[in-house]
Parts: C-alpha cells; sequence; structure tokens
C-alpha cells in the first residue's frame, strides 16, 4: 500500500460514521508543518496568517508552539473579533477603509493595544482620524513596502501591485508624518515578497520555465533584501523603537530569515499545504487539509460522478486555480465540464471500484479558502476524529 493510499484507509475509515461533503485537517501531518515553517525560520518567531487557516481552534494550536508569536490578519472586522476573543498581537496586512471598525479600535483600550493597522498613505491617516468618533486611543500603525522586482529601467515588473511605497526616502517621510501625527504610533515594517515566497519554482513538465522563475527570483531575492535593509535604516532613523520588521511567506521562510534588517516571519498556507505549494525546491510540506465528496453516479467504465466540488480558489483564473482529485490516485476531471456547482464527473480507471456513497478526497488550490465553504474542520488524528471545531463560517463570520 502507497503512503496516499494508507492516507486514503485513515480518513475513510475516520470519516465513515459521516456523510461527505465533509472537511478534515490531519493533525500529525499539521503539526509536522508547523515544526518545519520553525525549523526553517531559524530562531526568528513565524507569525500565522490567519487567512490561510480560520480556524480559531488552529490557530490557538499553532500559536502554543514554541516559534510562533502573533496572527496576521486580512480585515479589521477580523481583527478586532481576534483581539475580543483574547488574541494579543493582530497584524492587519491590509489597508482598511471600515470607519465603524477604526471607531471601535480608537475607543478600546485592550483592542488598540492588541491590534496594529498596515498603512502606505497619508490619506488612510486621515480616513482613521475622520473614523475616530471622539475615540482617543493610539493607533499602532505599520508601513508596508513594495517589494516588486522592476526591471529595465521600470518597464517589467516582477511581484504583486500593493503598497506604492518602494524607496528608502518614501518610506521615511510617511513614517516622519505618522510620528508627528498625535493619536499614532509607528511599531513596524511589513514586506511580502509573493512573487517569491507564492511562486511555485519547480513546475512540473516545464523545465525551461521552472529554471526561469528560479532566476528570477534569485534576483529578486538579492535586490529586496538591500533594498530592505536600507528601509529599515531609513525608517529606524526615525522611529528608532520600531517593533517589528516583518517578511516572507510560507515558500521564503529561510530566506527572508536569514536577512538582519527582518525580526520575523509571515506564513500560513505552509500549515494545512494546500496544491499551489507542491511545486517548490526550498521546501517540502504534508497535505493536511483536504476535502470529500461523495460518488452519487456512476455514468460509465471508468466514470463517477461526484456531488458538488466547483470550489475555485481566488487569483487569476487558470487550471491551477482548482482543487485537485487527491484519493484515491489516479482520478482526473473531465475537461469538457471540470469541477462542477452540483456535479462533477471523474475519470480514470480508479472509478470502477468505487460506489455509491464512497468519498473522493480532493485538495484545494489555496489555504484558507476551503474554510468558507465547511462550518466545521474534523480534526484527524490516526484513524480517529479527536475533535470537531468550527472554522470562521461556523462561527458566524464572513469577513470578505
Amino acid at each position: 500500500m502507497t503512503p496516499r493510499a494508507a492516507d486514503r484507509a485513515r480518513y475513510d475509515r475516520a470519516t465513515a460514521h459521516l456523510d461527505a461533503p465533509v472537511a478534515i485537517v490531519d493533525l500529525e501531518a499539521f503539526d509536522a508543518n508547523a515544526a518545519d515553517l520553525v525549523r526553517r525560520a531559524g530562531g526568528k518567531p513565524v507569525r500565522v496568517a490567519s487567512k490561510s487557516v480560520r480556524c480559531r481552534a488552529l490557530l490557538d494550536r499553532v500559536l502554543a508552539r514554541e516559534g510562533f508569536a502573533g496572527i496576521m490578519s486580512f480585515t479589521l472586522d477580523e481583527s478586532l473579533w481576534l483581539a475580543r476573543a483574547g488574541f494579543e498581537d493582530v497584524l492587519l496586512a491590509y489597508p482598511s477603509a471600515d470607519r465603524s471598525g477604526f471607531a471601535e479600535l480608537a475607543r478600546d483600550p485592550k483592542l488598540a493595544a492588541a491590534v496594529t493597522v498596515m498603512v502606505d498613505d497619508v490619506a488612510q491617516l486621515d480616513l482613521i482620524d475622520a473614523a475616530r468618533a471622539g475615540g482617543t486611543e493610539e493607533v499602532r500603525v505599520c508601513l508596508e513596502l513594495d517589494t516588486a522586482l522592476s526591471l529595465l529601467g521600470g518597464r517589467v515588473r516582477v511581484g504583486a501591485l500593493r503598497s506604492p511605497l518602494r524607496e528608502p526616502a518614501q518610506l521615511a517621510e510617511l513614517a516622519r508624518s505618522v510620528e508627528r501625527r498625535p493619536g499614532f504610533r509607528l511599531v513596524g515594517i511589513m514586506a511580502y515578497e509573493g512573487h517569491v515566497a507564492g511562486v511555485g519554482d519547480a513546475v512540473a513538465g516545464r523545465p525551461l520555465r521552472s529554471r526561469a522563475i528560479r532566476l528570477m527570483q534569485a534576483a529578486a531575492r538579492r535586490e529586496l533584501a538591500e533594498r530592505r535593509a536600507a528601509v529599515v535604516r531609513a525608517v529606524r532613523a526615525v522611529a528608532p523603537d520600531l517593533e517589528f520588521v516583518n517578511g516572507g511567506g510560507t515558500g521564503s521562510v529561510q530566506h527572508t530569515a536569514a536577512e538582519e534588517a527582518v525580526t520575523e516571519i509571515a506564513a500560513g498556507s505552509g500549515l494545512f499545504v494546500p496544491r499551489l505549494f507542491d511545486n517548490y525546491t526550498s521546501f517540502s510540506g504534508r497535505p493536511a487539509a483536504l476535502f470529500a465528496q461523495p460518488v452519487v453516479r456512476r455514468p460509465g467504465v471508468g466514470v463517477v460522478t461526484v456531488l458538488g466540488g466547483g470550489y475555485p480558489a481566488s487569483g487569476a483564473p487558470g487550471r491551477d486555480r482548482l482543487p485537485v482529485p487527491y484519493l484515491p490516485e489516479g482520478l482526473r476531471y473531465d475537461p469538457q465540464e471540470g469541477p462542477g456547482e452540483v456535479q462533477t464527473p471523474l475519470l480514470g480507471s480508479p472509478a470502477d471500484d468505487l460506489r455509491i456513497g464512497d468519498k473522493v478526497w480532493f485538495r484545494h488550490a489555496k489555504a484558507g479558502e476551503l474554510c468558507e465553504r465547511f462550518e466545521s474542520l474534523q480534526l484527524i488524528e490516526g484513524d480517529r476524529i479527536t475533535a470537531t471545531v468550527p472554522t470562521y463560517r461556523g462561527e458566524g463570520q464572513t469577513f470578505l
């Protein structure tokens, strides 16, 4: 029996009493992935990206491990919810226009002490001030650095369109604006190099493309390390008590941790290891989060149909955004239909061994987005479910 076949047998035994659709997290794989992130961070704390987990019980589990510290959240509403629940260090990774949220933040000492908000423009400070509604609490602020690699005099850009702040002087100027402004305190810098951390460099069947990606990423790491160090020096000259410099992502943990200027690493997808993280030379993890759909039809030889399953991930549309049939091994989509909203035909010889009611296990393309489809996760140890825990959705929270 192959390791994947053994996993399938365990998952089927553990969930035999449950009807699909069902979502699971294999805790042995989850914990092993967490340990690997800590190892690669080389002694620097790992701040867990909540958007890649979206389950408070699993956030609690990973933050209880040595080597993890703090949460990187994705909306202000989520940040406040987590802080009210007792999480004491929440960094909002994206600017917000949530005026009611800022009003709550500015009037509550506990929330103001726990939550740090992201800015890259004076206009965002103006919005926060206008939203205070009389609240006088000091707002903790982090600046975001644009990490994109710029080539050919700026005519070619490699990286996400995020912050407009690129050069040390730009960040230092915004730092001065924060420092001069009553009611704000500059505490951190964030720089997420998604073109390194979030792009696999070992694309199956594409050796030339893979080599090109590795060359690009090596150049991007060198350029960013030099520029990030200069930015940190410039900002610390304005705000010497800066608390943290955050960088990285699952695919670049060890490279970013090696930079002296970086004080902490962000990572989250590496806990679940969805399919988009299969194609890396820098690390290999164990798939920890899966979902199962039930076989409901057998249209013919070598074909079964499962209920639903059309759960595409965000990002530029493409095959890599689709869930992948994982267990049993050897199933594939019908190219004329793909994963459907209410039914999904699957092709391959393993289909002939599946009966009505059997489970087919899938891996989602991205990590936490799976939790937007399920109200609970079944936590599996060995071949037993040891807990059933709510996702954000299961707690009635849909932040985006």
